[in-house]
């Protein structure tokens, strides 16, 4: 299969799913995207909702972490109010996530230690 077949090489614009970003921040912790529908000519499309994406980021010995969560929110009032726990939610699942990547190279290390080599 070619990589135009694959959809790799498609540029497109997709002019029916058009986004105007706006990122409103309290400069401390929150940074909220606004993703608000727009029609071809620049005017908000009122058929369809904004999307809220929530954005903060945790500081590590390796330094910052981003952390990232879609906030079900139909205004921007409620998307701060859900922030918190969207965070907390995406905090919990990245925590979850590297767990069981650590597990799946402990794993691994210990099957390629298995291995005999004749002769040894």
């Amino acid at each position: 299969m070619s990589a135009r077949e694959q959809g790799l090489s498609d540029f497109s614009v997709d002019t029916k799913h058009l986004y105007r970003e706006e990122t409103i921040t309290d400069l401390k912790v929150a940074s909220i995207r606004v993703l608000t529908p727009i029609h071809l000519d620049g005017s908000p499309d009122l058929s369809r909702t904004p999307v809220y994406i929530g954005n903060t980021q945790l500081m590590s010995p390796e330094g910052p972490v981003p952390l990232q969560a879609p906030l079900p929110a139909d205004n921007l009032e409620e998307a701060m109010a859900v922030f918190p726990n969207a965070m907390r939610q995406a905090l919990t699942e990245m925590v979850e996530k590297i767990k069981e990547m650590q597990q799946q190279q402990l794993r691994k290390e210990r099957e390629s230690s298995r291995i005999i080599i004749p002769g040894r």
